[in-house]
């Protein structure tokens, strides 16, 4: 798929714009903090539906104005699903994304002109795979950055996945609210309290484990590539190990057949352990297991190189995970999806850059960034080139 048009009305420093772009090489260069990636955060705006910098969507607005609009005209590379076989279906009719933040009112977002009431009806409909500096940092930082990274990728193809993980969220804040007051409680009651935990966590694991589910299922596919992508970046040096850390069912169907190995259902395990941390949940006020707590664990060489890996380790892991996150989702979609690289290049020595140039090969691909050496512009070959400055976006010819 790429992208034909974007529109923003009142879109942070811009009060309007409009970009036709080439459904190849596109290249947005400017000074820092010109708005370069504000362009890209609305892309991405249309795919996710949120902003990929966690903002408040009231500072998406121009500072002086009460709303704000986007407008993006797309055309996929391939007609899927209910679709396929009708006359006149074509890959390359338009689709359209219209989103209008409010300062005062809830968010509207319409796909095709008809009004989008779930978010599980809105994801998928575009697809974006984004590239930034802080995505250098997946494998360095903490838990919850790997496992934001894993919940998008699965929720621009699942829509059933994207409802178990809400529901999940959901019954998980309840639980910790109900954590609290029985921490803050004491005489009967408490125990009525502390009984009631058991309604919470039938709910709890329930959706935990389509959640578990899910997520194993997509770094399996994952896994599969990044281990041929790596060893391709490192020169068949280095075998990249990526698994997922789950603490209640990691060991369950490995030891299925051992002799003496336990019976118990993952629903029971999962069940057991929730009991036996139950003390632990009310002195801390807060679930201590569960899918809320999983990571990514990547390993090469026997080593966790979260921990142990070199910068250029942890960069070169980076950039594999999200190349095999780009084959993944093309291999979901039967489509490509667009590639946003913001202002990544500074961020890679000539090797990485020139490794990363070569996977761009037949996908729109979107670059912010400062300036590119010479060597790496021949590489890419841009079809359109942006400049930015005094908020505005000029065409270089």
């Amino acid at each position: 798929m790429y992208i034909k048009t974007l529109k923003l009305k009142n879109y942070r420093n811009y009060e309007e714009v409009e970009v036709s772009f080439d459904p190849n090489i596109n290249i947005i260069y400017g000074n820092n903090a010109v708005g370069k990636t504000n362009l890209l955060e609305s892309i991405y705006i249309c795919s996710t539906s949120k902003s990929h910098k966690n903002t408040k969507e009231n500072d998406i607005i121009n500072f002086n104005k009460n709303e704000s609009h986007i407008k993006l005209i797309f055309c996929r590379e391939n007609i899927v699903g209910e679709n396929a076989n009708l006359v006149g279906a074509s890959s390359a009719s338009p689709q359209v994304i219209d989103i209008q933040l409010n300062k005062d009112t809830k968010k509207g977002i319409a796909k095709n002109g008809i009004k989008v009431e779930k978010l599980s009806e809105f994801l998928g409909f575009f697809n974006v795979i984004m590239f930034a500096p802080e995505d250098l940092n997946i494998i360095k930082d903490g838990p919850m950055v790997r496992r934001k990274f894993l919940d998008v990728e699965i929720s621009q193809t699942d829509k059933i996945y994207v409802q178990h993980l809400q529901n999940y969220h959901k019954t998980l804040n309840q639980r910790n609210s109900l954590l609290k007051d029985i921490y803050k409680i004491t005489g009967n009651n408490r125990q009525d309290l502390i009984d009631m935990l058991d309604t919470y966590d039938e709910q709890l694991v329930n959706y935990g484990l389509e959640v578990i589910k899910k997520r194993k299922e997509n770094i399996k596919l994952l896994a599969e590539k990044i281990l041929n992508i790596h060893l391709l970046i490192s020169n068949n040096k280095e075998k990249l190990i990526v698994s997922y850390e789950n603490d209640i069912l990691n060991d369950v169907g490995a030891n299925a057949n051992l002799v003496g190995a336990s019976t118990a259902s993952p629903k029971d395990t999962y069940l057991k352990k929730l009991k036996e941390t139950r003390d632990l949940d009310i002195k801390n006020q807060y679930t201590l297991v569960g899918p809320h707590r999983d990571d990514i664990c990547f390993v090469i060489d026997g080593n966790d190189i979260r921990k142990f890996g070199s910068q250029g380790q942890k960069k070169t892991a980076a950039i594999s995970l999200k190349l095999s996150e780009l084959e993944t989702l093309r291999e979901k979609i039967n489509d490509t999806p667009v590639l946003l690289l913001d202002d990544v290049f500074s961020e890679l020595d000539e090797s990485r850059q020139k490794l990363l140039v070569s996977s761009l090969k037949g996908i729109q691909t979107i670059i912010t960034c400062t300036g590119i050496k010479k060597n790496i512009f021949d590489l890419l070959k841009p079809e359109k080139i942006f400049n930015v400055f005094n908020n505005k976006i000029i065409e270089k010819i």
